[in-house]
């Protein structure tokens, strides 16, 4: 398989996991869920209007995976409130990104979503 189709791959589940996160329609312009992935990095943020302009929109970061291919695996970091990345543990890795969204979603130690 060629790189720009493992791109697609991973792109794709990530997408549909956003997807089946957002919030409804309707709450979209107040609170959101959004993605990057960059250099076999993903980072999930949430979409806010600033405090101070509600027109401009903020990214407050939320998780990160980085895939390691020398390992085969994807590390899991969570962002603390001093703006640090630090990994996540009990499960500082995992061998499929889709274990890297249950994790996520089911957030048993109150690091992603407070």
């Amino acid at each position: 398989m060629k790189k720009g189709q493992i791109i697609s791959i991973i792109e794709n589940k990530i997408q549909k996991f956003i997807d089946n996160i957002r919030p409804p329609v309707e709450m979209r312009d107040k609170v959101d869920i959004g993605y990057k992935f960059e250099d076999n990095t993903v980072e999930i943020f949430e979409i806010r209007p600033k405090w101070d302009n509600e027109k401009e929109k903020t990214h407050l970061l939320i998780a990160k995976a980085k895939y390691i291919k020398s390992r085969n695996k994807w590390n899991i970091y969570w962002m603390r409130a001093n703006g640090n990345w630090e990994r996540y543990e009990p499960n500082l890795e995992v061998n499929e990104l889709t274990d890297f969204f249950e994790i996520l979603k089911t957030d048993k130690h109150g690091c992603f979503w407070g």
